[in-house]
């Protein structure tokens, strides 16, 4: 671990990887053994999104499932913006990376006969989602990588600081501007390099409730768009319909495998709600029982996950995660039906790459939650992006691999912006409790308008990096969000529920874009609920 801001500030000729999840250590690995700098804001294995997802990898890996049929199940749920070619290569590519996993210590479920175990998961065809003790899959991928890192010589380990500006010349990167995480009195710290991969996260926690851990607030979105580069399908955001609230922040999650193993969703009176609104019923697209879920709770019934009669006595076997975590809140799930709600999951929008990872500004790549390939479209199909994370990190790492990477040259100079510290908790506050009311499962225009003034705002006014990078974030999903007129995938506004006649088209835009959007609604009165909401 490095801490000493005067190590930090200087030139590489390393790769540059900036965060410690999936994306980020499996991409450190395949550079092996080319010179990585990677650096997590969090202890290597802690702060990562990916260490908490519980439904495992999809890959079409049993006998009689086909890349094919399962690049078919991404394209039918993503609403008509899935990159069919895409989704078709990361189908093709599972297996390949799924054995790397394996070489790398990752201890994947098996049968009897020794054969990789799969389940199902909701709108998947056949069983192909493979998992580590039930419910631990993420956790078990980043524990084997970050063992792994640490094991491996050419990668250095900066933990313990945050990127909170991309630093570019002629519309290349140049390096990156750093501080230690949690120290307000912090100095910058920057760090020249020509080869630079995001692979920061994604934006859960600008929600109010949210699966997703404090780190994934949105910053290498910002600091990538605050650069100039091209941002794609930011309004698509999928929130989890099972978050079990229990009055934990982040919630914890109940896992979308526990209805593919028979869980049925009721309400207070003990009625399924998931029949009459999808014929796939608990299992339909995430979308859909969000909004069913959201639906019962505002309507007053509330909404539980009842796993009673499907595992009963069997649920600390076989989901021992969902079970610890209902323990702790008093709730036995063998016993007792689990209060849910609908929680921001996972960002389907990010940087804009193709299909080697590259990004619109030269030397930038980007990789997991923090990119978007056009893998997932409107709405992501369960359990592939744990897989996109991976083939991708093995696309920028075989693509860096091929190039040769200028010197850095002289140190690039630091950014003049905000002080850094730890932001404003009540704006912080604000700001997630906004996106929750107008940027959340259900939309509206006028709720939008007033998320994007506030946003816009916020990015103006914010007397610290952080608070800024949340608010260009927060941003980009309600201006995009508010100029996409139609519902799609997990875009939906009540204002617009059907989809837009014609083709569907993806969104492509830049942060002046999306700052033009919010100064042309600058003359629209706020609504009574958001001047209540920033009183």
């Amino acid at each position: 671990m490095t801490s000493n801001v005067d190590d930090l500030t200087r030139t590489t000729d390393d790769v540059v990887i900036v965060g410690g999840g999936l994306a980020g250590l499996f991409c450190a690995l395949k550079l092996a053994p080319r010179p990585v700098t990677l650096i997590s804001a969090a202890p290597l294995g802690q702060g990562a999104s990916s260490a908490w997802a519980q439904g495992g990898i999809a890959a079409a890996v049993a006998e009689g499932d086909t890349p094919e049929a399962h690049a078919a199940d991404t394209v039918a749920v993503g609403g008509g913006l899935v990159d069919e070619a895409v989704a078709l290569g990361i189908a093709r590519e599972a297996a390949p990376r799924i054995h790397d996993l394996l070489a790398y210590g990752v201890p994947f479920d098996r049968d009897l006969d020794g054969r990789l175990a799969v389940g199902r998961e909701a709108a998947h065809s056949a069983r192909r989602i493979v998992h580590v003790r039930g419910d631990g899959a993420g956790a078990a991928i980043i524990a084997a990588l970050s063992e792994a890192v640490r094991r491996t010589p050419s990668i250095r380990l900066i933990e313990g600081f945050v990127a909170e500006a991309l630093l570019t010349e002629d519309g290349a990167v140049t390096g990156l501007q750093l501080r230690e995480a949690g120290n307000p009195a912090a100095r910058p710290a920057v760090l020249a390099s020509r080869a630079i991969v995001l692979a920061t996260g994604g934006i859960g926690h600008l929600y109010g409730v949210t699966t997703n851990p404090l780190e994934a607030s949105g910053s290498g979105l910002a600091i990538a768009a605050r650069a100039g580069a091209v941002i794609a399908d930011p309004e698509f955001v999928q929130f989890h319909p099972t978050a079990i609230m229990v009055g934990r922040d982040p919630a914890p999650l109940a896992t979308e495998a526990l209805r593919g193993e028979g869980a049925t969703l009721i309400n207070g009176n003990g009625e399924r709600f998931m029949r009459a609104r999808h014929p796939l019923a608990e299992l339909a697209p995430r979308d859909i029982v969000a909004r069913g879920v959201f639906t019962e709770i505002a309507a007053g019934r509330g909404a539980f996950l009842d796993a009673r009669q499907a595992l009963g006595t069997h649920f600390a076997e076989k989901f021992p995660t969902v079970h610890a975590s209902c323990i702790a809140a008093g709730i036995d799930p063998a016993a007792q039906p689990i209060p849910i709600a609908p929680a921001a999951h996972y960002h389907m929008g990010g940087i804009a790459v193709d299909m080697r990872g590259r990004s619109s500004i030269d030397g930038l790549w980007a990789g997991g939650e923090v990119s978007s390939t056009g893998a997932h479209g409107a709405n992501r199909l369960a359990s592939n992006s744990l897989l996109e994370a991976v083939v991708y990190a093995a696309r920028i790492a075989d693509d860096i691999a091929g190039r040769i990477v200028p010197s850095p040259g002289r140190l690039p100079d630091a950014l003049v912006m905000p002080r850094a510290g730890t932001p404003d908790a009540v704006a912080v506050k604000r700001l997630r409790a906004m996106m929750s009311a107008h940027v959340g499962v259900i939309r509206d225009g006028d709720g939008l308008a007033d998320a994007v003034r506030h946003f816009a705002m916020l990015e103006r006014e914010a007397g610290d990096i952080a608070l800024r990078n949340m608010a260009i974030s927060a941003l980009l999903v309600a201006a995009a969000a508010w100029t996409r007129r139609e519902s799609r995938g997990a875009h939906f506004r009540s204002d617009h529920p059907a989809e837009a006649p014609g083709p569907a088209r993806r969104t492509m835009t830049t942060l002046v874009a999306m700052r033009e959007v919010a100064e042309g609604l600058n003359e629209r009165p706020l609504s009574r609920i958001a001047q209540s909401m920033i009183a």
